[in-house]
């Protein structure tokens, strides 16, 4: 027996040491796969490096600027595909939290409370965190704040695992998750400018819309399906582990990191306030994309609303219930997972504000169908549900798109943070109004007001020069420095 078990003994530590063996062999095979990796990364930043002689040596004076990038969308997708199985986990851990929330406290309030919680951050913060998006390595940015995000949402299952959550718990795990999200989101848009080719940046929105609107059909039913099957932590560990997805490509991802744009910056340190001063002047000098940021704001403040009133509308004017409300909101996530498969395989017209100002007359009308559907005409509203989706995609992925293509990379965190938090700034207001005028005219009377205001915004933008021509225009200024030279990129 003895020797049996020195035998057994013997064999498991044979097939330790060779596990070990093959674990160390496979090891030395990836670091041997990633020092090839290295030297062409140095092979092309050596030719990188050239090309950039050649630049400085032409003139400098140059309309559009063309952040130097590879051809390769590789390492983008590598990222992006990371980022959008983040996303699902993301939108599941929304979904049960708030329904988590409804049973518990039954209050109008507490939800209220809970999306200032995710609201105010960007709010307020979003300008701040724009200038330090900018100074910060972008890759080392997102991988923090992600992780943030992670450790945020591990606390909470351990508070929902030991029966210790409080209703203030979630508030503050809320407000975490929205200042990680506030630092990632521009932080991977800024990149996206600069890890792909311009010709592929509708595309690439449309690719974002339509991720957006699949999240948007399977988080809802996947998430009450999950909440039958597992308690909250097993749903907020699936959060955890997902969002390992988008943890780990940024440690192998290279993320290219802008230059300042002029010379001074690299000699002296700026300060904080001297950088947000120049993302301001930056926006304020340079009229097309202020009044493309102006636009945002009033189709935010007068179309957030309507978002919030769809169960009134179904509830109060058709008289529906759940199915109907269910059935409106699947019409109009398909209707964006369409309009961003539509984009990414066409790229929109050659001019891309066209497609945005095209695609925004598209919202002002399905938004009003639904406002001047019938009572005993349920299906007029969901024919407007499905344009105003299908046209949302054609909207916002161009006008991303010019966003990245056009605005110097080094400033681009300064200019989506502020734009984020001015047009988020817009829907309370929004709801502040919106909420007694469809108590005194009707719910469906603030469909029929924001269908008109975001008709007329389309319109008027097509008939402006100023709007149409902000691929070809240029700021005047970029923190009292003229923008005519080349932007270079740091690989």
């Amino acid at each position: 027996m003895s020797r049996m078990i020195v035998s057994c003994k013997a064999e498991k530590g044979e097939t330790a040491v060779f596990q070990t063996a093959q674990f160390i062999r496979d090891i030395s095979l990836h670091i041997d796969k990633i020092n090839i990796y290295i030297d062409k990364i140095k092979i092309i930043l050596l030719l990188s490096s050239l090309c950039n002689k050649k630049i400085d040596n032409s003139k400098h004076e140059r309309q559009n600027f063309t952040p130097m990038k590879t051809n390769s969308m590789k390492p983008f997708f590598v990222l992006w595909s990371g980022q959008a199985v983040s996303l699902l986990g993301s939108q599941l851990v929304q979904f049960a939290l708030i329904w988590w929330l409804t049973q518990e406290t039954g209050s109008a309030t507490m939800l209220a409370l809970a999306s200032l919680a995710g609201l105010l951050p960007r709010v307020i913060l979003g300008p701040f965190t724009g200038v330090l998006v900018d100074r910060w390595n972008r890759r080392l940015t997102m991988l923090v704040a992600d992780s943030a995000i992670a450790l945020a949402t591990m606390v909470l299952a351990y508070l929902f695992w030991v029966d210790a959550i409080q209703t203030w718990h979630l508030f503050v795990i809320l407000f975490v998750r929205s200042i990680g999200g506030g630092f990632h989101n521009p932080a991977m848009q800024a990149s996206t400018s600069l890890m792909a080719p311009e010709s592929q940046l509708t595309r690439i929105q449309g690719l974002n819309q339509a991720l957006q609107g699949g999240l948007s059909i399977v988080a809802a039913p996947l998430g009450a399906l999950l909440l039958g099957l597992m308690p909250m932590q097993g749903i907020l560990a699936i959060d955890v582990v997902t969002a390992v997805f988008a943890i780990v490509p940024l440690f192998f991802v290279h993320v290219p990191q802008p230059k300042q744009a002029a010379e001074e910056a690299q000699t002296e340190q700026t300060s904080f306030w001297a950088e947000m001063e120049a993302g301001l002047r930056y926006v304020w000098g340079w009229p097309a994309i202020l009044a493309l940021m102006v636009m945002t704001m009033v189709i935010n403040f007068v179309l957030a609303p309507t978002f919030s009133l769809i169960p009134l509308l179904v509830s109060a004017h058709f008289g529906g219930d759940a199915m109907q409300l269910g059935l409106l909101d699947a019409v109009a996530g398909s209707g964006i997972v369409i309009g961003g498969l539509v984009l990414g395989a066409w790229g929109g017209f050659k001019r891309r504000i066209i497609t945005s100002l095209t695609g925004l007359i598209g919202i002002g009308l399905g938004a009003l169908l639904i406002g001047f559907a019938p009572a005993n005409a349920f299906f007029v509203a969901v024919i407007g549900a499905f344009v105003v989706g299908s046209t949302i995609a054609l909207t916002n992925g161009p006008i991303m798109a010019i966003f990245q293509s056009r605005i110097e990379p080094e400033m681009q965190g300064r200019v989506f943070t502020l734009l984020g938090s001015l047009s988020s700034a817009m829907t309370p207001l929004g709801l502040i109004i919106a909420g007694p005028a469809a108590d005194a005219l009707g719910v469906q009377s603030w469909f029929i007001v924001g269908g008109f205001v975001t008709l007329f915004m389309g319109i008027i933008g097509l008939a402006t020069p100023l709007i149409v021509n902000v691929e070809t225009d240029s700021p005047k200024f970029i923190g009292g420095l003229t923008s005519i030279a080349p932007t270079a990129v740091v690989e």
